[in-house]
Formats: C-alpha cells, structure tokens, sequence
C-alpha cells in the first residue's frame, strides 16, 4: 500500500483517467475525496472502490471553473479528511471545434475548466500544504498543448497554460517543499463521436508503442499512485508524457 495514511483530493473524479485514478488511490490504501459534477456517476465510482478498499473514498459535487465553490468544497474536504496531502487534478473537458468556428461562450468554458479550474484548485490546497510544510499537486496537460491539433484549439491553449502555471508554481511553492507536476496523458476514456471513427484510428496510429491509446487503469493510474506516493519526493515542474510516445517531451 504506497499511499497508506494519504489524504488525497482527486477532480473528475466521474469517469476516465479520474475514475481510473480514484480506484488506485484506494486500493493503495488512501482516503480519497473525489469531486465531479456528474452526481451519479461520482458516488457509482466511490462506492465501487469502497467495495474493494483498503482505502475509502466520499464523493462531492463541485465545480472547479467556480472559484468560490472551489473552496467552500475543498474546505469541506479537508476538514473531512484531517488536512489534504495530494491534489491530482484530473478535471477537464473539450468540445472539438476549428479554431475559426470556436465561440465565446465555448472558449469561457473550456478555459474556465481546463486552466481556471486548476489555478482555482491549486490556490485552494496551498494553504494547508504549506502550513503542513509538504504536498504534492499532479496537474492536467496535453498533448493539444505540444502538437497541432485544429479541433480542439482552445482546449490546446488552456492546457499550454496549465504547463506554464505548474512551472510557475513549482518553482515559487517548493520552499514549502510542495512539488507540482503536470501529467500528459493519452488514453482511451470516451466512446469515439460519430462520424470521427476514421480519426480515431488516425491517431491511434500516431502512436510510436503499440499503435494503441492507453489504458486508464494499466497504463495512466500506475504513474499517478507514483506521483502521489513518496517515491516521486524530488521531483516537481516537470512534465510526465505517458502518452505512448506521441510526444516525447524534457
């Protein structure tokens, strides 16, 4: 059990690479508070884990584009947990797009959840961390932030921004010995749209390992339970690509 007596908050905590890393956490022996605005999907989630323990994990409704409720809930959390020693902020979302045809309104909310959602997060945990003299937070990044990727051009701008808010981050709250890292994934987490299977095969083609996209579970959690866990303890800004080598990043 890698994480054993770890209070752990994870975002997204619904579906995908979230789900996926909700469940490690647990079964690694963490108290998790999964946060999502998918109600149903979330408590399904946290009690499937709780199934299986040795961990626990409760769920809570938040979300993380609203400043306020972001730290009303994270509050909460913590009070909940008896303080908060990892932050893995998996919350995101995309809404693919060209670029020209992007509106306001969708670029207010993939922003608004992609890169305010992890200021918002990061900002709410600081304090604890910082009073604890330690913590780890693993952001969100992509590869849309590193390669062309016309369809979800904004979602690419708002997850250059988290890299660059990370190193930022890293680099000022490591005093505290808070480390702050990003995580580029690349996984297969939603059913492929309609009209977009020849796309999906495109990039699963892209990919130099396998020619497949990752697993959440065997393949992107593993990484997460070391980036939480205190063999990850000297590492911070830096950007883990666990993408197959579709980008291979420094």
């Amino acid at each position: 059990m890698q994480l054993a007596g770890k209070k752990i908050i994870v975002t997204g905590g619904a579906h995908g690479i979230a789900e996926a890393t909700v469940r490690a956490y647990v079964r690694e022996g963490a108290t998790v508070a999964s946060m999502d605005i998918n109600d149903a999907s979330g408590e399904k989630v946290v009690k499937e884990a709780n199934a299986k323990g040795p961990g626990k994990a409760k769920y809570y409704h938040c979300d993380v584009s609203k400043r306020q409720q972001v730290f009303e809930i994270f509050a909460k959390a913590i009070a909940d947990m008896g303080g908060v020693d990892v932050l893995a902020n998996v919350a995101g979302i995309a809404a693919p797009c060209m670029a020209e045809d992007i509106t306001e309104e969708q670029m207010d909310r993939v922003i608004g959840v992609n890169l305010k959602g992890t200021m918002f997060t990061n900002q709410a945990v600081f304090k604890t961390m910082k009073d604890a003299g330690s913590g780890a937070i693993i952001n969100y990044t992509s590869g849309a932030a590193l390669i062309v990727t016309p369809w979800v051009a904004d979602y690419g701008a708002a997850k250059a921004g988290v890299v660059a808010w990370t190193r930022q981050v890293a680099g000022v709250w490591g005093e505290y010995s808070i480390r702050v890292n990003c995580v580029s994934p690349n996984a297969e987490t939603h059913p492929t749209p309609p009209g977009l299977e020849d796309e999906a095969e495109r990039l699963r083609q892209l990919v130099p390992l396998s020619k497949r996209r990752g697993d959440p579970d065997l393949d992107i959690a593993p990484v997460m339970v070391f980036l939480a866990s205190e063999a990850s303890r000297y590492m911070t800004g830096q950007i883990f690509s666990v993408d197959g080598g579709v980008c291979m990043v420094r």
